[in-house]
């Protein structure tokens, strides 16, 4: 870390920030992410009028309204509308196995809002209705992407690659200053509730159990064992014969007596006593 940088980092400074993003959001930094830690969190010391790493660090142990803030600069968020659309096929099949009964669904890393969305979507095409008998919580641990998502305003370019009838049907096209942007139709923004939530809470703030849960290319960013953990406390709170939707590049061999593999990257409850059968 010896390169030319405008605030001091040290290694020390690194290893600290590692610690403490693993300790308040799970995630694990690998070795390789400092110069990615360096750019986010440099915003940070220069809105805060901070000279160098260490002092920030410092400013980070005082001041516990920064910790917001630590943590949104070092979350990932990627996200587009039916991203991997075979769990959205797979959503309208078990809406239509369950014969429009009510259904109860967790998006437990909302972002800016294109993955609940695009589940409220397939659930008004699959119910045949502006007013399924269904609900979503869209949670994430980022305050500010969870604001963007609650606007639900994004770029014509955001929703490209949408269907034309889904976008005349689900999006209003924005006028004079509004050109460029679409905003989600206010009847499917009322499908959806936002919260922040971080998955290493205990407990959750939840109220119910669900039938589906997405939690799409999250458990990357932990380490085996808190994988384990969180997806034994998600398996509690899913609804027997419901399913985990994960991300594509996820992969849980070490909690095969946690979660089943039924479909590409879909899963169901191994948990002893659960029914699979989603009828």
């Amino acid at each position: 870390m010896g390169e030319l940088r405008e605030f001091h980092f040290s290694d020390a400074d690194f290893r600290q920030i590692q610690a403490l993003i693993r300790q308040r959001a799970g995630i694990n930094l690998s070795d390789n992410k400092s110069n990615l830690v360096y750019s986010r969190l440099a915003r940070r010391l220069r809105a805060l009028g901070l000279q160098q790493f260490t002092d920030y660090l410092a400013y980070l142990a005082e001041r516990s309204d920064e910790l917001e803030n630590f943590i949104n600069a070092l979350t990932t968020n990627h996200t587009s509308f039916f991203r991997e659309p075979h769990h959205f096929e797979e959503l309208a099949r078990y809406i239509g196995q369950r014969k429009k009964r009510p259904l109860k669904v967790w998006c437990a890393a909302s972002s800016t809002g294109e993955e609940p969305y695009s589940i409220a979507m397939t659930l008004v095409e699959a119910y045949g209705t502006w007013s399924p008998p269904a609900r979503i919580l869209a949670t994430d641990i980022d305050s500010q992407v969870l604001e963007h998502a609650r606007k639900g305003v994004y770029s014509l370019e955001r929703i490209s690659s949408l269907a034309p009838e889904r976008k005349k049907r689900f999006f209003q096209r924005g006028q004079g200053p509004r050109a460029g942007y679409a905003r989600v139709n206010p009847a499917l923004r009322s499908l959806v509730s936002f919260k922040k939530l971080n998955l290493l809470d205990q407990p959750w703030p939840l109220t119910s159990q669900f039938d589906i849960i997405f939690c799409r290319n999250v458990m990357i960013y932990f380490d085996k064992p808190t994988q384990l953990s969180l997806l034994t406390r998600m398996m509690k709170v899913l609804t027997p014969g419901g399913l985990y939707f994960a991300g594509h590049s996820e992969s849980f061999v070490h909690a095969t007596h946690v979660v089943r593999l039924t479909g590409k990257s879909t899963y169901v409850s191994a948990l002893s006593g659960e029914s699979n059968d989603p009828g």
